[in-house]
This record gives structure tokens, C-alpha cells and sequence, in this order.
């Protein structure tokens, strides 16, 4: 069959997006290069590779599952079921963490940990931005390090991993903690594509949501250096009750909201007054 044709076939059972978006990725070539390559023919163990992951999308699969990777702050991640498929507004809180680290620090060689890392998505991208930080990926999966160690590989960059639910088992201090954790309250409705495909324990933080603050919060003095910066991106609705725990853990802090570009209350930032001061 000719692209043309399996693009054609494609968009009859998908969205035309996914549908171009996977044709491009079997073939090897840009999406947007498509129309320069139509009349080619494609070969038969491709065709039949494209319907069966067309099937696959059909099913429910996400689209990122089924093309087993994503661009995450311009770094190709490997994802999978085992891990949640890294999200717009998880760049945000990179490309905002990362402004913060300039306007906050003086050194370069920083010791930053991700709590909760999934794929490795954050701390990948805060060790690109920084190279001569050391960078600790943590999560309390196994399955999630296992990906995200494969990620660390691919990449060609050197972090540290721990198994670990929250600070259990870690030791020393850090300048920088950053967090995605779990936000959903354990009855909030969510869409059907990711409440059956995506792991639970990536998506739920207990009954009230706030479960994994309360941990890094209450338990997170002990392994910050003088001058620090806490990041987490947090659901939308959240921000009252989160500065409250903040406000009931931490001292002598500054603590900022900011809006993700859908102009919602998506991350929050603490830092130290000591750090201010500079």
C-alpha cells in the first residue's frame, strides 16, 4: 500500500492526528513531511505494524503508549504503562524551576532531587539544563526507576536513583527538591483513557489528594541545605491548602503560586528567606 492510502485508512478509525502522528513514526520521518512522501510504497511488515497499533489506539490505548515515547522539554522519553505520560504542565514547572535555580543560586554544581520521578521526565531535563548538578531520581516503584533508568541511558546522562517512599530512605541534603507527586483525591472523576491505562499510585494521593505533601512537607527540614527551593506542580484547586501546610512545616520561607498557561493555579514555589537575602 502507498502512504497515501494507509493515511487514508488511518483517519477512518482514529483521529487524523494520531493517525499521521504513528504513520510518521513507523516510517521514521517527520509528521509534517508526510505529503512528501505519499505516493511511496510502504513495506508490507510496516502496513501491518501500523494496523495493529491502530487497533491498539481503537482500544483506548493513549497514543503515547502505543508510540512508547514522548518529547518532554526536548528529551525523548521511553513510556509506558509503568509510568504516567509526562504532561504539558509538567514543563512548565521545569521551565519555571529552572528560572528559579538561576535567580536563586550562585553555584553551579547543585544537588537536586525528584521526588516521585515516574519516567524521569523532571530531574532528565533539570540535569540536561544543569550538568554539573547531582541530580537523584526517586520513586517508590520499581517498575517506574526500572524505565527511568533506561531513560537516564538513552540520554547519556549520569543521575542517581533510590528507591525510596518519599525520604524513608534517603540520607543528606539538598538545594533543590522538586516534586509531581500524585494530587487526585481518591474519588475524583477522571477521564476513562487515563484512569484505565495510566498507574494508579502515579495518580491518586489519597482521599483529600494532599497525601505525598504531608510527607515531603513534614519530613523534608532534615534534607535541605541552608538555602534551598522547594517546586511542585499541585492540582489546580489546591493552592490554599497546600500553602497552609507549608505555612504549618516550614519557617522563614517565601512560598509563590504560579498559573500554567490555561491560566490555572498549577505550581508552587518555596524558597528561603536566607536565599532572598542574596
Amino acid at each position: 500500500m502507498l502512504v497515501e492510502d494507509l493515511i487514508v485508512l488511518g483517519k477512518k478509525r482514529v483521529h487524523s492526528t494520531f493517525a499521521k502522528m504513528l504513520l510518521a513514526d513507523l516510517l521514521n520521518i517527520n509528521m509534517l513531511a508526510l505529503p512528501l512522501h505519499l505516493k511511496e510504497e510502504v513495506p508490507e511488515e510496516t502496513k501491518d505494524l501500523y494496523l495493529e497499533k491502530l487497533a491498539l489506539i481503537e482500544n483506548k490505548s493513549p497514543i503515547q503508549y502505543v508510540l512508547g515515547t514522548v518529547n518532554f522539554c526536548g528529551l525523548s522519553l521511553k513510556v509506558d504503562k509503568r509510568v504516567l505520560i509526562p504532561r504539558f504542565e509538567t514543563e512548565e514547572l521545569v521551565i519555571n524551576t529552572e528560572d528559579y535555580i538561576r535567580k536563586l543560586f550562585e553555584k553551579k554544581a547543585l544537588r537536586i532531587i525528584d521526588l516521585g520521578c515516574g519516567s524521569g521526565a523532571i530531574g532528565l531535563a533539570l540535569k540536561k539544563k544543569f550538568p554539573d548538578s547531582s541530580v537523584t531520581l526517586l520513586d517508590i516503584s520499581e517498575d517506574a526507576l526500572s524505565v527511568a533508568k533506561e531513560n537516564a541511558k538513552n540520554l547519556g546522562l549520569a543521575v542517581n536513583f533510590i528507591q525510596s517512599d518519599i525520604f524513608r530512605d534517603v540520607d543528606g541534603q539538598f538545594d533543590v527538591i522538586v516534586s509531581n507527586p500524585p494530587y487526585l483525591r481518591e474519588d475524583e472523576d477522571i477521564e476513562d483513557i487515563v484512569k484505565d491505562n495510566e498507574p494508579s499510585i502515579a495518580l491518586y494521593g489519597g482521599k483529600d489528594g494532599l497525601d505525598d505533601y504531608r510527607k515531603i512537607l513534614s519530613t523534608c527540614s532534615k534534607h535541605l541545605n541552608t538555602k534551598f527551593l522547594l517546586a511542585f506542580e499541585i492540582g489546580y484547586l489546591q493552592k490554599e491548602e497546600i500553602c497552609a501546610l507549608v505555612k504549618e512545616y516550614l519557617e522563614d520561607v517565601i512560598v509563590v503560586c504560579k498559573k500554567d498557561m490555561s491560566e490555572k493555579d498549577r505550581m508552587i514555589f518555596i524558597y528561603s528567606r536566607a536565599i532572598a537575602r542574596n
